[in-house]
Parts: C-alpha cells; structure tokens; sequence
C-alpha cells in the first residue's frame, strides 16, 4: 500500500487545542484537526474509512504531484456530517451495501472530485440537513447508482458526470429536492435520472441524458421535476415516462433518438412543456393514458418520427392540449380514443402527415381552433359513435381527404376551409352524422360535399368552388342543407344549395349514390400501438376488419384464415385446436366429459410472417365458439409489461391483462422479458405475475407469446410455470417468393391496381435475389415493395397530360425498387 502524509495547518485561534504538523494518516490527522483547518493530503493511498465532523479543508496536493486515493476495504469511504471542503481527491469504494461517498449533514462543498467505485452508490446525499455543493464530480459506479439523494436530503450539482452506472444514473426518493446544472449523465444501466416518492422533487438545468440503457427520465409515485433547456435523447427505453400523480415541466428541452415512447405518462401524472422539441421517435412523441393524466403543450415541435406510430397518442380518458405547435413528419399527428379522451389543440400546425392528422375514435373529442393541417392523407377522421368534438377557423390543405365523418360520429365544423383535397372535401358515410356551417371546399379533384345514405349531416351557409366531380353528392334523403351555395363547377354538379333554402347552380337534381367507397386511396401502414388500432376503411383489408366488428361464425373466421398467403402449416394447427375445442363443446352439452384443451399459444418465426393476425383471428374464433367473452386482441411488449422501479412492473402486467379480459393477450417478442443477461431485471417479475394471472383467470384470457424460435424455445425455461402454461407452440415459416408475389396481387386489387405483362416475372425474379438478412421483413417487405411500386408508378404517371384508365392502374417491372446490398 502506498501511503502519504498529511500536513494539517492551523486555521483557528484556539491552537493550545490541538497542533499543526504532519500526520502519517488521515485518521491521525482529522482527530486533531478543527474548524477552519487544512489538511493537505500527500499524493498516495488510504485504506481508511473517514468520517468529517469539523468545517475541515480536505484536500490533495494542489502541484499536481500525483493523486489522492480514498480506498477502503469496505464500507463508506467518505462520510461528511459538517460544512467541510474536499477537493481533488478520487474516491473508491467496494462495499455493494453503502456508498462510496455519504453527505449526512452540513452544506459541504466538493469540488473536482472522482468517485470510480463498485459500491451502492456512488454519492449519497441523505437527510434534511444534508445540502452539498458538488461541482465537477465524475462518479463512475458500474455496480449500482451514481448519485442518489434521500430522506430529504438537497443540494446543487454543477457540471458534474455521471457516467457508467450499473443502475440509475441520478436516483432522487424519500422527500429529496436536488438541483442539477449543466451536468451530463449517461451510459447507465436504468433510468438516467429518476425521481419518485411523494415529496420528491428535482430541478435541472442545462442538463444533458444519453446512452441509457432504460428510460432517459423517470418520474412517479407522487414525485415532481422541472427541467430547463435539458437533452434526452438516444435512450432504449422511452425517453421520459410519469406515473401515478407524477408532475413534469419541460422548457426549453430537446428529446430526441428515442426508439420507443418519446414522452410516456400514466395514472393521472400531469405534463407541461414548453418550447420543447420531440423529435426522432420510434412509438408515440406523447404517449398519454388513463383519466387524470394531461399533457399541456405550448410552442413545442413534434417531427421526424421513425415508426409507424401516432405522434400523439392520448387514450383511457386522458386529454392533451396543444397550444402553438408543430406536428410534421409524422405518419398520424394526432390519435384519440376512448370516451373521456379529448384534445384541444389551438394555432398549430400538423403538416406532412402520412396517414390521418387527426383521428377520434371510441367516444373521444378533438376540438381544434385556428389550426393549419396540410399535406396529408386525411385532414381529420371522426371514426365511430360518441366521438365528435368541435373544428372551428381551421384550414387543411394538400390532402387526400380534407374530413372524414363515419359510423354515428356527429363533430361539428366551422369556418373551416379545405382546399385542393384529391378526394372529397368533406365525406359523411356509414351513419356518420356531423354538423358543417359556414365550410368552404375549393380546388377539389372530386366531390366538395360527399354525403352517403342513411347520413343524418346537416349542412348551413356551406359554398364550394372548383370542384371537378360537383360541389355537392348526396341522396335524395340526404342532409339537412340551408343556405349553402357553389359555382357550378363540375361535369353533373349534383344537388346545388339555392339561397333561403334548397339548392341554386349548374343542375337542380339530385343524384341518388348508389355505392359507397372511401375517398382515401392512399392505404394507413399497420402500426402496433399498445392496444389496437381502429382500422381506416381504405386499409388493406379494411372491408374484413369491418365486417369482424360484429360477432361472427368460426366457420367465416377459419374462412378468412384460409384466405391468408401461405402458413399451411399454421392453418392446419389452428384448424385441429379449434376442432378440439368445439368437439369438447359439444361433448360438455351432451353430458359428456370434455379433454382438457390448453388454450394458451407459443408463435415461433421471423417478423412479418402473419403472428399478429392469426392471433386476432384466434380470438375471433374463440369468441364465436363462446369460450371468450370479446376476442378482443390486446398487443404489448416488454416496454408495456416492465416498470423501472420495484412494483410498478407487476401493476403494469396487470392493467395488460386486465385490457384483454375477455380476449387474447398477444406478448411480441416475449423473450426479452427473461434477456440472457438479465442479473435483477425486472423482466422476471412480469414473467411471474403473467404466470399466475393465467392460473387465477384460467377462463377470462388467452395469452399468446411470439418472437423469434431460438429465443422463444429459451423463454420457455425461465421459470417452471411458463411451460405447463404453454403447451402448443406454432411455427410460422417465412415467405417464398411466390407467397410474397401473392402478398403483392392482393394488394395490387385491393387498390386498384394491375400487375402488368412481365411484372409477375419480374416480382418472383426479385423476391428470389432479395437478401433475407436481418431486415427482411416477409409479408411486410411485400407491402413495403407494393407501396414503392406505388411510388414509382405515380413518379411516371405525374408526367402525363392525359393518362389512360391503363396508365393509371397498370404496374410494370420498371416500378420495381432496386434490390438493396446484401447484408
């Protein structure tokens, strides 16, 4: 051991009391030193555990001679209970049950020191009087925390680097209230900071997370923060997440490279923010559930999503308000559902949206004002019955369909403009409702009005102008139309409004409609949100989700099972347990004793091999057999199932299978819940609360757990009940290029298309040569491929003055993307 001296200088008047010199120990040093004293540590090492009790300088050599090592065998190797001064030293410590450094009382200042330890903590700050200035501190702490404060415990951070911990970076609970300034926390194994407990709190500022393996910032349990011009950003979890009556406030920040949920909030937690920007996000850039929980919004930026995911995603009675904001780039800007749910958004703007800017489904409401929403598929879509809401001095530009009202959703529309729509305007079908006054469509390549059968739609001082197809379609016994007027425009301008009532322009019939067809041509990509997704009627099999809405034979459901590409194997497995299953039935009627069937379900395979739809068709099945009360599907994953502190992972497990009561509860990629590496991951908690859900509620869910073979054949060990649970597994083999050519014709005559001469050749010479590495996708590469096709064909059509019905609908092997390297 390498061992230094200790020169103390005296710093006070009552030197009789003890005496300055040198000290062959730290120990031997501080029992002579007082208040006001230096204690200049010699370069070296010191196996000694100290502890402050006097306003002491503690410090190393100031010549930068060589570095100080504090570095016990065990236990704290600093502990501060007075206002002392310690500075360049580097402390270390081995004890997994204490921290390295502990601050218990006193308003110490510590100042460029380096915490490199495998201990609890690396600086724990604990208790009321404990209120510590810390700047330019490193703690490095691989096997556990780099920072926490407790039990009421404060104090400031500046500048200080929290790097390389084993368990949360910044960790702040019982009553703590720290401040953090311009400091960086990264590479942690959990949360990056993490406050939580009732009366806990954190301010930060300037502050940068990154690199965390876990959520970048947690808040829950009654807890609350602010943070001020902060970045989170490339995390593997959600970026920020709030739990129950947690309190954030976000100004200034950036979050951003975030694979999951960008913002998470749950449980009645509450979200204010403030010229934020959310960017680069894999799920939802706000993700906000439950009655109680809100978002409030103003001047913030959500962009640049990298999924197939809503950029704002409120459900289950939240609400979410957005004042002065931006939403582009995006494929959904916003998406409510539930009643309860609502957004208010005012003075924004959702622009190059993919899909739908706003959708309201399930008895939410949306009201917007003075908003801006251009370049998209559809402006807004009213999906279902109770869902409505109020669009007032709104303007939507450059889509396909300006609004869309369906299935008994009755908004009302004000001043709102839609201008250049490809379709229709405004579009009423399915028992849709809604009230329009004082709209405007101008520049429509269709229909400024379109209002189908049996559509209650009451329209007043409505006007269209340029509309290639009419300014108005509707039935005979259509809307209730008062003073609304056009220009005549169109081929057979169909039922023109006259002033004070009935209708004035071009042609005074009215045309009977006949047929009803969505006006959207461009179909939504699948998203697996955590529960499942309303389907749009101009979605690739939209016409068959419909239709399931409402109860349906096994016989119908085994018939749209047979009609899937493929998974012969799969249908013969899922025929033979259904055929179990309604032998049994029958058995139990007849007074017989029925086999025990074991209704749970491993699904082993590649991506986009057709798991998720088998298993909403199963629990179709189930619920027409009336071994299920729904047959709903429920779809998590790992991130939905496992909290980042003790007891929220089985609480989460159980609102999951509570969702699918009733229903089939479908866990992709259920093997990273039990990851090979998993040390004291919460994964395993989820795993054996799902374990013995399944026992309590054997007759009320089915659960299915999918993923990859190899690592599924894994999960099935973690623990003994996983596979008594489980006892048939279905493998579902990858696509050949002639199944994925099928996938492509499907699609193809789904919309409108046609395959022409050579352009099957040239798709099976193509799905033949494509590398199936990593990325391949199976059945969604086909979709991908039609949808560049699409692509492709509308570059080389644009370019036409007049293109033929051919031209418009025939795909040649030109339209092909070019094959991507090998991997």
């Amino acid at each position: 051991m390498v061992q230094g001296t200790v020169q103390v200088t005296h710093g006070g008047s009552s030197r009789w009391r003890r005496r300055s010199g040198e000290y062959p120990t730290l120990t031997a040093a501080l029992a002579v030193a007082g208040d006001g004293d230096v204690l200049s540590i010699a370069p070296g090492t010191y196996r000694e555990n100290l502890v402050l009790h006097h306003a002491v300088t503690l410090r190393g050599p100031e010549d930068g001679s060589g570095s100080v090592r504090i570095a016990p065998l065990d236990g704290v190797a600093l502990t501060l209970r007075a206002s002392a001064v310690v500075q360049d030293l580097h402390l270390e410590g081995q004890d997994r049950a204490a921290p390295a450094l502990l601050v218990e009382d006193g308003s110490p200042e510590l100042t460029d020191l380096r915490v490199s330890t495998h201990s609890a903590a690396g600086i724990e700050v604990r208790g009321h009087g404990a209120r510590p200035l810390v700047r330019r501190c490193t703690v490095e702490n691989p096997a556990g925390v780099g920072i926490v404060v407790l039990d009421g415990g404060g104090g400031v951070f500046e500048e200080c680097e929290v790097v390389a911990s084993g368990q949360t970076g910044f960790s702040v609970r019982g009553g703590g209230r720290p401040r953090l300034e311009r400091c960086r926390i990264h590479h942690s194994t959990g949360a990056g900071i993490a406050v939580t407990g009732e009366g806990s709190g954190l301010e930060a500022l300037g502050c940068e997370v990154y690199e965390v393996r876990g959520a970048g910032v947690q808040i829950a349990a009654r807890a609350a923060a602010r943070l001020t011009d902060c970045a989170v950003h490339r995390t593997t979890a959600d970026g920020v997440t709030l739990d129950t009556d947690a309190v954030l406030t976000l100004a200034g920040c950036d979050i951003h490279d975030i694979p999951e949920n960008a913002v998470d909030l749950r449980s009645r937690s509450v979200l204010t923010l403030s010229r934020t920007s959310v960017r680069r996000f894999g799920r939802n850039g706000l993700s906000v559930w439950d009655p109680g929980t809100r978002v409030d919004a103003e001047s913030c930026e959500i962009h640049d999503s990298t999924g197939d995911y809503p950029a704002v995603w409120v459900s289950d009675g939240a609400t979410a308000s957005l004042d002065s904001c931006r939403v582009h780039d995006v494929p959904d800007a916003l998406f409510v559902l539930d009643r309860g749910s609502a957004v208010e958004v005012t003075d924004s703007d959702l622009s190059q949206v993919r899909n739908t800017a706003v959708s309201v489904s399930d008895g939410a409401t949306a009201r917007l004002d003075d908003c801006r929403i251009r370049e998209a598929g559809t402006g807004a879509w009213f999906r279902d019955h109770g869902s409505g809401g109020t669009l007032a001095g709104c303007t939507i530009d450059a889509v396909q369909t300006g609004v869309i009202v369906t299935k008994g959703a009755d908004p009302a529309l004000e001043r709102c403009t839609v201008t250049s729509p490809a379709e229709a305007g405004f579009y009423v079908s399915a028992g849709g409702r809604g009230t329009f006054t004082a709209c405007r469509v101008t520049d429509s390549s269709g229909f400024g009005f379109h209002v189908l059968d049996g559509c209650r739609t009451t329209l007043n001082r409505c006007h269209t102008e340029r509309c290639a197809r009419g300014g108005y379609e509707f039935p005979e016994d259509g809307p209730v139309v008062e003073e609304c007027t056009g220009d005549g425009s169109g081929p057979r301008q169909a039922a023109q409004p006259a002033p004070g009532g009935g209708f004035a322009g071009a042609q005074s019939g009215v045309r009977t409609v006949t047929a009803a067809r969505s006006p959207v041509a461009q179909p939504a990509p699948a998203a697996r949100a955590s529960v499942p997704r309303p389907a749009d009627p101009g979605e690739p099999g939209a016409a068959a989700a419909a239709a399931a809405a409402a109860a349906r034979e096994s016989g119908a459901v085994l018939g749209q099972l047979d009609g899937l590409v493929g998974l012969d194997s799969v249908k013969r497995e899922v025929r033979a347990l259904t055929d179990m299953i309604e032998v049994g039935r029958r058995r139990q009627q007849a007074g017989l004793k029925a086999a025990s069937v074991r209704r749970h379900l491993v699904f082993t395979g590649s991506p986009g091999t057709g798991k998720t739809t088998v298993a909403r068709l199963y629990g179709e099945i189930l619920a027409s057999l009336g071994v299920l009360e729904r047959g709903h599907l429920v779809e998590v994953s790992r991130v939905d199932l496992v909290g980042e502190h003790i007891g929220s992972t089985a609480i989460r497990t159980q609102e999951a299978f509570e969702r699918a009561r009733g229903g089939v509860l479908f866990i992709d990629e259920a093997y990273a819940l039990a990851p090979e590496d998993s040390g004291r991951d919460f994964g395993r908690e989820a795993i054996d609360t799902l374990v013995k859900l399944m026992e309590d509620h054997r007759d009320a869910v089915v659960v299915i757990v999918a993923g990859y073979t190899a690592e599924m054949e894994r999960f099935l060990t973690v623990n003994p009940g996983v596979a008594s649970r489980f006892s048939r597994t279905i493998a579902f083999g990858d696509y050949g290029p002639g199944e994925l050519l099928r996938i492509v014709e499907q699609q193809a005559e789904e919309h409108e298309y046609r395959l022409g001469e050579g352009t099957a050749e040239a798709l099976l010479t193509y799905f033949t040569e494509l590398p199936k590495g990593p990325a391949f996708g199976n059945g969604r590469t086909a979709r991908q491929t039609f949808e560049s096709m699409v692509e492709r064909h509308a570059g080389r059509v644009a370019q036409l003055s007049e293109p033929s019905t051919d031209e418009l609908t025939l795909l040649f092997p030109a339209d092909l993307p070019t094959l991507p390297a090998p991997c």
